[in-house]
């Protein structure tokens, strides 16, 4: 299954909207995330995890690709930890994708699952 959350990246003073596509298949359990993310954004992957199974929900043992498009754009800080949870409750069927359709979504996620503030809001 496939899921779209919209976020955002900071280019200078301007903001770029960036595309958050989650897709679950069978196979072994992994969770890789693609499109030219920095060192915290991969490693949302754990916080993510964390998050979901803390807050009370599912986290699906399946394989879990996470594609930040566009690719040619770098994708920095920890922003993008919310949209991905939501891509990947979406897909589990945990939450419905129209509760955040048409929103533009950011947010870091502490490992209880709660929201902390990014930088550069102002911008997005």
């Amino acid at each position: 299954m496939l899921s779209k959350v919209y976020s955002c990246a900071v280019i200078g003073l301007d903001g770029a909207i960036v595309e958050v596509e989650v897709d679950t298949a069978n196979g072994l359990p992994s969770f890789v995330v693609v499109g030219l993310p920095d060192a915290a954004v991969q490693e949302s992957c754990e916080r993510v995890q964390a998050a979901i199974r803390n807050a009370g929900f599912y986290f699906p043992s399946k394989r879990l690709t996470v594609n930040l498009a566009p690719a040619a754009l770098r994708k920095e800080g920890p922003a993008y930890d919310l949209p991905i949870a939501l891509g990947v409750l979406a897909c589990a069927g945990q939450i419905l994708p129209e509760s955040f359709e048409g929103a533009l979504v950011m947010g870091e996620l502490s490992l209880d699952g709660s929201v902390r503030h990014v930088r550069g809001v102002l911008p997005r």
